[in-house]
């Protein structure tokens, strides 16, 4: 450290004490701090038998006391972390971010991690909010509900499978199990449980618009089922012939996860079909949409800071596509009064005394 820095003895800042050693007398040595953060696992080279002399480089520079105070709190973090259950992997990306990035652009990261999380939060909470007030399923596609279920549910086996960074496999859980209570309510999924008696499963009823809605949502899957079908066959088959498979189940997990990325976005369409059909998109939770678009964008940037399968990164782009089409149907087909609103009801429903603005 080259800074010329005053402590009381009984005032050592606890990040600074660590390091200060005592001279006999009684004043205190230049602080020397050894940067433990910059040893990167995935940077080590394997030492031999053979080996006789490896080149070592030494760098020295001076450090300030801000940085100083900053590096070792997040050195004691890390330390915590491990002792919470992260792995060797999950550490060394985290140590990645602060050693392989600037000062700035470290800031940056931080103010956009931030933004995520509050992102992330909202979007959920929306999402909940919908679908638990949310009692009918017209103008929305019954397929596109099970398809996110399903391909969040492979994503995640995917992500474990390449032992990802806990920082994408938590919320890619927390995605799961949301998606799955979506598809009660789609369904009207009633556990019924009486004294003495199993539980039974009980499947609500069908009105006439919601059959129409089905209809359009068939018609766009049949139509969709021509090309994703065959290419995702292909793909697997070619998978299986010219790469090399940590066994069948990584093969199985890989070929699903190859279509849900490359060709999932196919069955974000019959959404968008059954929009273009009904000419409306008020039933669509677009509160909870608009915080997935910012997540998305915010991902893109994430896609080049975090370790993550290239697959997985490919995909936060392909997102923004779909996005941007929504954003075109929302702008193409403006809500009116006459039609239902995200929860199933007309604006004039509602009554007179409560006018909505669009």
């Amino acid at each position: 450290m080259n800074e010329k820095v005053e402590f009381e003895r009984q005032a050592i800042p606890s990040e600074v004490y660590p390091f200060i050693r005592l001279a006999p007398n009684s004043q205190y040595l230049p602080v020397l701090y050894i940067d433990q953060l910059g040893v990167i696992y995935r940077y080590l080279k394997p030492v031999n038998k053979s080996s006789s002399e490896m080149k070592l480089k030494i760098n020295y520079s001076p450090i300030s006391l801000g940085k100083l105070r900053i590096w070792s709190s997040v050195h004691h973090s890390l330390k915590s972390m491990k002792d919470l259950g992260f792995t060797d992997k999950d550490l060394d990306d985290i140590r990645g971010i602060f050693t392989d990035t600037n000062l700035f652009l470290l800031a940056l990261t931080f103010g956009i991690t931030v933004l995520h999380l509050l992102f992330d939060f909202l979007a959920f909470k929306n999402d909940i909010n919908y679908w638990k007030h949310r009692d009918s399923m017209v103008g929305l596609s019954m397929r596109t509900v099970i398809w996110r279920c399903a391909s969040t549910f492979i994503i995640f086996l995917y992500l474990m499978d390449e032992k990802t960074s806990l920082l994408v496999l938590i919320p890619a859980g927390i995605g799961v199990l949301i998606e799955v209570w979506k598809v009660t309510k789609a369904f009207k999924v009633n556990i019924k449980w009486e004294k003495g008696e199993r539980p039974s499963i009980q499947f609500g009823q069908r009105t006439s618009k919601e059959k129409e809605t089905e209809e359009f949502d068939s018609e766009a899957m049949r139509y969709i089922s021509y090309v994703l079908y065959p290419l995702v066959i292909a793909v697997a088959v070619y998978s299986l012939l010219y790469q090399p498979q940590k066994s069948w189940y990584s093969w199985i997990v890989r070929s699903l996860v190859n279509g849900v990325y490359v060709f999932g976005f196919l069955f974000m369409l019959p959404q968008l079909f059954v929009n273009y059909k009904l000419k409306s998109v008020a039933h669509l939770p677009w509160r909870a949409f608009m915080y997935k678009a910012f997540n998305t964008f915010i991902d893109d940037v994430f896609a080049f800071i975090i370790v993550m399968p290239t697959a997985h990164r490919l995909a936060c782009f392909r997102d923004d596509v779909v996005f941007v089409i929504y954003l075109y149907q929302r702008w193409l087909y403006p809500v009116d009064m006459k039609r239902v609103n995200e929860f199933g009801v007309s604006y004039e429903d509602q009554g007179e005394d409560k006018p909505h603005k669009d």
